[in-house]
């Protein structure tokens, strides 16, 4: 489906988050009204997408916790992850930009790579989706958003700001991941100080219902996951709020281990 928009329509809180975001500049408030379903969050994200000046390179998820899953009848939400904001971990520490007054955090993830593009069906499960997987990589997500308490206000808030998303380290692949994935374990550290320990089996139902999930949702978007798209399927060992200055660890034991630090966003995208 073509999202095609020039600027003038979309809608005002998608082109205050996309200026902010591509400036670097934090909001001090919700810049508009705030959606009261993930249907509405889903259209301004929509809007954002088509405004935003990068190729999907994938997705996120986002846990909905209790009592909100029962409110907006969904335990995840979704967001893009744009191509420019997907980096590869090396040796030394991968630097991300952090908006200064807004908000910022490191999770670590499973990140799954899609061997072909799922064909557009509306009924997938754990079962159904798990074919459709080449490569599980480990992962640092990015959480960033220009407003500050985009977590504050519930997930329909959360989900209109590309579902809180900022970018994604992606670090080496986890072999042997078709046996071993609920068994994965990881923790992260903040100024080497470990602050969250879990793995895949923290994750709802685990990695593969992250990927069912977005897939039933991206069809009733009228989207799809195309091949070599990247998954990354929600927070292993919790959301982690960083700062310009720190540095941060994920270390998923014998798959290898991702260091990055923040610095301050000079801006997105020129």
């Amino acid at each position: 489906m073509s999202h095609a928009h020039d600027n003038s329509a979309v809608s005002p809180v998608a082109r205050a988050f996309v200026g902010a975001r591509r400036g670097g500049c934090a909001l001090e408030a919700y810049p508009g009204l705030q959606p009261e379903s993930l249907e509405a969050a889903y259209a301004i994200q929509d809007e954002a997408i088509a405004a935003w000046p990068d190729r999907i390179a994938g997705w996120k998820l986002g846990r909905i916790n209790a009592p909100h899953d029962a409110r907006f009848g969904a335990g995840r939400l979704a967001g893009p992850i744009f191509s420019r904001n997907v980096w590869t971990a090396a040796h030394t520490p991968t630097r991300f930009g952090v908006i200064e007054g807004g908000f910022a955090a490191v999770e670590a993830e499973y990140v799954l790579e899609m061997g072909e593009t799922a064909p557009d069906r509306a009924d997938w499960t754990v079962d159904s989706v798990a074919p459709l997987v080449s490569r599980v990589f480990i992962g640092v997500e990015i959480a960033g958003s220009p407003f500050a308490g985009i977590n504050e206000h519930g997930p329909a808030v959360t989900a209109s700001d590309f579902g809180n998303n900022a970018g994604l380290i992606l670090g080496s692949e986890v072999a042997g991941w078709r046996e071993r994935l609920s068994d994965l374990t990881c923790t992260v550290a903040i100024n080497d100080i470990v602050i969250g320990r879990g793995g895949a089996s923290s994750i709802p139902g685990g990695p593969l219902d992250s990927l069912a999930f977005l897939l039933n949702l991206l069809h009733r978007r009228g989207r799809r996951l195309e091949v070599g798209q990247l998954v990354s399927t929600g927070a292993a060992t919790g959301v982690h709020d960083i700062f310009a200055g720190q540095s941060a660890s994920a270390d998923f034991g014998p798959d290898g281990r991702i260091d990055c630090v923040a610095v301050p966003a000079t801006g997105a995208i020129a």
